[in-house]
């Protein structure tokens, strides 16, 4: 997929920079510098185009859910009524146990993840939006592929 024009060209210094970013997100620019062989401004100009441009949207802290008492995570997809596609996506918003909520294609409209502290809890969530719609619930037994930035670089899988 081609970037809009918009966005700071993908050379291959910033595809460098974009993977060291992703690998570590935490790495300074002084370390972003030694590692594509760079002066630490020209890294912190490149990152500074890549933020301004749209490429680089932000940076955010990731929270085990687990960890804060929210061990069961599920995926629930949506089938709207007819004229309720907003209310979903404005209820979506103001949930609290939803930390996803995507606009999908097929009969299903939406896909939100949710995350409460049992199973039992998911009922309160999905009555909420059971006044707008059909919901269909999977629970999430493992994740055996973290979530992750996308690839930039333009290797291939081994």
């Amino acid at each position: 997929m081609a970037l809009p024009e918009s966005t700071a060209p993908l050379d291959e210094v910033n595809r460098r920079l974009l993977d060291e970013l992703g690998a570590d997100p935490r790495a300074t620019v002084a370390e972003l510098a030694r590692r594509v062989s760079m002066s630490a401004p020209a890294v912190r100009e490149r990152l500074a185009r890549l933020e301004q441009s749209g490429v680089i949207r932000g940076y955010r802290l990731d929270v085990d859910p687990a960890a804060i008492g929210l061990p069961v995570a599920a995926w629930v997809r949506i089938r709207p009524g007819p004229g309720q596609l907003p209310k979903i996506a404005d209820l979506a918003g103001r949930t609290p146990q939803v930390s996803e909520c995507h606009r999908i294609s097929g009969e299903d409209c939406f896909l939100l993840k949710v995350h409460v502290p049992a199973i039992e809890d998911l009922e309160a969530v999905l009555d909420q939006f059971l006044q707008y719609g059909q919901t269909h619930s999977s629970f999430i037994v493992a994740t055996p592929v973290e979530p992750r930035t996308p690839a930039v670089s333009r290797r291939a899988a081994p």
